[in-house]
């Protein structure tokens, strides 16, 4: 090899959370850098899914945003860094002096590293704001709200590996990690099945995940089809059944947790009958499956966010607290409540306190000790109220909220009831966006900063199981491109001029955040080396923790918390209008808003366009027929898709996907909130759908 070859790269792939290594060879050119298996990278031993594998796909592509943007005259022209940070800063300031600082929004992004969210959340709060979020608040908001709550930190409580190695029954329920999580389905659950373990699957759409077990073809796993919006009641008849037939671990219970009272209140007239016709499940399935779990040896339970996507979504979550609870099979390996994250750093900009309520490492911003404990290492004070999230802001966009930061998020894709927040975006004073590509959000932006990619930057990103792993940079494609550290750096000195965002490298950057953050507190990027720590990792020399709560929780009383929770139905449920009810999942071959995978030839090419699940008796009903070009409809706007009648899909339901810009879910789904953890509603929304016909010759309009 010659001297000015590049050796391949080994960093981390940028799709979903489960944290997959990855090697990149740089090539001679950019366009030349290509994909390559890392055998013993610690999560995944050199397997890959498709996404990881066309990862590198989109790092040279046509359409990188490569110079500075400011609009003028509705047009946007290109400009120097100097000249477009001069009037990001500009603006911020005038705002804050014009208004007050919570006239000011800012979005982190799970898309980026650790050290640039812990600066995104740095620069707010020095601003005088705690109006940050990420979009975590889209995904597993409530699961961490519940978890931290009852349990004591907001993430999985188990290691993959524990759980594979221990695991025998795998409660899985609103997730889909066949096609959202695929190295985690066929390394880790599908090895712990061929080794005996069982599937309890409970989701409305049958998916990659049911066929990839056999589920409908075998006595041994199950799937429960509940009907969207109905998972309280299906979890009771569980937690009855469980109560019913004396399957408590009584030793667990009475020694390490509380509230258990209040559970058999709420069951006391609690009819399972009435709730399993409710949930469209026979009620015979529902309790074998109870018997399934509560028998077991060591019972994991895996939620995604058919669970948490729902205004009683914190109360769905707790329900699968309770479940573990009563049974004790959180605290060991095999057991406990484990969130699948969607996106590779999702995990970690929660940690690092991207979140209006939380400072680093989920201290509460309203928690005096905790905020002084930071404002000792900041050197300024921290607001002590809690401040918006990011539906919230864009909510109050035009009203309350006069400008936004947005670093690599895409609300007006991500948000639900699309339409009206690109309205709302559009009557800020002023948006800066800094992105890889012209996203839609972009498009209403006053200044855009282009961004370097995955591939050309170095940080930490912490995966779904908790662990914190480094990025390394393979090499810088487009010259003008600013890494979004250098970015923030640049802008907050620039604001402040008081050295609080004096950062040369990541490196630096994570040692202050290790110094704020009690569950990073003792990593060092050389002790984090190629496999990563898991937090907590409180001490230099720490291995960290593969599973938590093993003596006691991290709840005030040591105990977790059980709290018995009643049905909420959807806000919206059908009616005559609307006589269906949607609900929202991801393909394996997308991500997300599709700002990446819609343009990777090889993710693109398998399902270019949306589509919309139906089921042959309301096919039949409305006069659909299989590949039918149909309009998809709710109370906020509606969509052309193509139709495949399936029985995948409940009867009364359909089904259809948010990565596809023109005919995105968000379009139509209902940006009602859950009270607590102010997630919205993306999994129940009452829509119609109407075959769209077109005119005959005879039909057809005249010429004027």
């Amino acid at each position: 090899m010659s001297s000015d070859e590049q050796e391949p790269v080994k960093t981390i792939c940028p799709y979903c959370g489960v944290g997959c290594g990855i090697q990149v060879d740089p090539g001679d050119e950019p366009a030349d850098m290509r994909f390559m298996p890392w055998g013993d990278a610690p999560v995944n031993e050199g397997r890959v899914c498709i996404k990881g594998g066309a990862a590198t796909e989109v790092v040279d592509h046509e359409d990188r945003l490569t110079e500075p943007l400011i609009r003028e005259d509705g047009e946007f022209r290109e400009a120097t860094w100097d000249e477009a940070l001069s009037r990001v800063v500009d603006e911020m300031s005038r705002i804050r002096e014009e208004y007050e600082p919570d006239a000011m929004g800012f979005y982190g992004s799970s898309k980026t590293m650790n050290e640039e969210n812990y600066l995104v959340q740095k620069l707010a709060r020095r601003y005088g704001t705690n109006n940050v979020d990420n979009c975590t608040r889209m995904c597993h908001a409530s699961t961490v709200w519940a978890l931290r709550t009852s349990l004591g930190m907001g993430a999985m409580t188990n290691s993959m590996a524990d759980l594979e190695e221990a695991a025998d029954v795998f409660w899985i329920h609103g997730a889909n990690p066949g096609e959202q999580h695929p190295i985690a389905n066929s390394q880790y659950f599908r090895q712990a099945v061929l080794e005996g373990a069982t599937v309890i699957q409970v989701d409305p759409h049958a998916n990659k995940t049911t066929r990839s077990f056999e589920i409908q073809e075998t006595d041994r796993h199950m799937h429960l089809q509940v009907e969207p919006g109905t998972d309280i009641p299906l979890l009771n008849v569980v937690l009855k059944t469980v109560l019913e037939n004396d399957w408590v671990d009584e030793e667990f219970l009475a020694e390490r947790t509380e509230g258990f009272e209040h559970l058999e209140e709420t069951l006391a007239d609690f009819d399972k009958e009435a709730a399993a016709e409710e949930c469209g499940v026979p009620l015979e399935d529902i309790e074998l499956a109870a018997e399934k779990y509560a028998k077991a040896n060591n019972a994991a339970i895996f939620t995604g966010m058919g669970m948490s996507q729902h205004t009683c979504g914190v109360d769905n979550v707790q329900n699968e607290i309770n479940l573990a609870l009563v049974t004790g099979n959180v605290g060991r390996p095999g057991t406990g409540v484990n969130p699948l994250r969607g996106q590779n750093n999702v995990q970690g900009t929660s940690d690092v306190g991207a979140m209006p309520n939380v400072l680093p490492g989920y201290q509460l911003v309203d928690d005096d000790e905790a905020r002084e404990s930071v404002e000792d290492v900041w050197g300024f004070e921290v607001p002590d109220e809690p401040g918006l999230t990011n539906v919230e802001i864009s909510h109050e966009a035009g009203e309350s909220v006069h400008g936004l930061y947005v670093m690599g998020e895409n609300p007006i894709m991500s948000e639900p009831d699309a339409n009206r927040v690109a309205e709302r975006l559009a009557d800020l004073e002023f948006m800066v966006v800094q992105d890889i590509f012209m996203t839609e959000t972009a498009e209403y932006a006053d200044v855009v900063l282009p961004a370097t990619s995955w591939a050309e930057r170095g940080g930490t990103v912490t995966n779904t199981d908790r662990r914190v792993q480094r990025m390394r940079p393979v090499q810088k494609v487009h010259e003008n491109t600013r890494h979004d550290l250098d970015i923030l750096t640049e802008v907050g000195e620039r604001l402040f001029g008081d050295g609080s965002f004096d950062f040369d490298t990541p490196e630096e950057v994570f040692e202050e955040l290790r110094e704020v953050c009690p569950i990073y507190h003792g990593m060092t990027y050389d002790a984090l080396g190629e496999e990563g720590i898991h937090w907590p990792c409180y001490e230099p020399g720490d291995e960290g923790d593969p599973y938590l709560y093993e003596d006691e929780f991290e709840t005030e009383s040591g105990l977790g918390q059980i709290e018995g929770v009643r049905h909420q139905p959807p806000k919206e449920t059908p009616d005559e209008e609307y006589p269906l009810i949607l609900t929202t999942a991801r393909l394996e071959e997308h991500y997300n808003t599709g700002t990446m995978s819609r343009r990777s030839p090889t993710l693109n090419r398998q399902t270019p366009e949306n589509f919309v699940d139906v089921h042959p008796g309301d096919a039949e009903r409305y006069g659909v027929e299989d590949g039918d070009e149909v309009t998809l409809r709710s109370r906020r706007g509606e969509i052309t898709v193509t139709a495949n009648v399936t029985e995948d899909i409940k009867e009364g339901s359909v089904w259809t996907t948010p990565h596809f810009a023109a005919a995105s879910a968000n379009l139509l789904t209902n940006d009602v909130l859950d009270e607590r953890a102010k997630i919205p509603e993306y999994k129940a929304a009452a829509a119609e759908i109407e075959v769209n016909v077109e005119p005959s010759d005879g039909d057809a309009p005249a010429d004027d």
